[in-house]
């Protein structure tokens, strides 16, 4: 068939369907091939929002053979689920009376955008706050879609009020005024026991924080949602079977 036809074929068969049917089917994920995901960088952004965390990391210990999920210690101050590009910074513990010690890390939030993912490592911070209120909503209104800090947080309220999502090592009343210096934008950093560079996906929902190195990420990409489909598949079967052994020697997953 044709493929001006067989196109006219689908758009009449859509046009038949309830409204809720036809919605779902013009809004859904449309696999791409790694090359299609390489070129259309916001269409691999966008696809990775729809993906679950644990197939990301499950992607990539089968491809990379290699760990790149966060500890357990990285908490949302809510249940949420994001995906962007990392805009790393660096603070190192430093005891100064200098009033622009930190203003690199401020001067970071203003370069970033929409889907940005503020990643910060403050060096021995659990019981300081990396972050709090004014920058979260600084990072909000500029479009961030989160922040994660290996370190803690406050303000915690502010976050909660304008549903800006931040993994942290906890909420904490302190202040890295005084006590730490920026010593980097864009660099290396150690976040939750992953490195992170810039422009790596990081992908969080309830289950955790994944970080995908760039270089890998249309692969990964696309072994994750094979991942997403044979599990959500698994869901009714099991149900209706009774029985997740045979539920994993029909998909092989588990």
């Amino acid at each position: 068939m044709p493929l001006r036809q067989a196109r006219n074929v689908v758009l009449i068969a859509v046009m038949g369907l309830p409204l809720a049917v036809a919605t779902h089917i013009v809004l859904a994920d449309t696999p791409r091939t790694a090359v299609e995901y390489k070129e259309h960088p916001s269409e691999m952004l966008e696809a990775y929002r729809h993906v679950e965390a644990a197939s990301v990391s499950d992607a990539m210990e089968q491809l990379l053979h290699e760990k790149h999920y966060m500890s357990h210690r990285m908490e949302a101050i809510f249940p949420t689920k994001f995906a962007g590009v990392a805009l790393t910074v660096k603070l190192i513990k430093q005891e100064n009376q200098d009033p622009d010690a930190l203003g690199g890390m401020l001067q970071a939030i203003d370069s970033g955008g929409p889907g940005a993912v503020y990643v910060m490592q403050v060096e021995d911070g659990v019981d300081i706050a990396g972050m709090g209120g004014l920058m979260g909503t600084a990072m909000s209104a500029r479009g961030f879609a989160g922040a994660v800090v290996d370190g803690g947080v406050r303000d915690v309220a502010q976050l909660k009020r304008i549903g800006f999502p931040v993994y942290s090592t906890g909420a904490v009343p302190s202040t890295s005024v005084g006590h730490y210096r920026f010593a980097g934008v864009n660099v290396p950093v150690d976040c939750g026991s992953v490195q992170v560079n810039a422009n790596d996906i990081v992908v969080a929902d309830q289950d955790g924080v994944v970080v995908v190195p760039r270089e890998h990420a249309a692969e990964v990409l696309i072994r994750a949602q094979q991942l997403d489909y044979s599990e959500h598949a698994m869901y009714p079967f099991i149900e209706k079977a009774h029985s997740i052994v045979d539920a994993v020697k029909q998909f092989g997953r588990i």
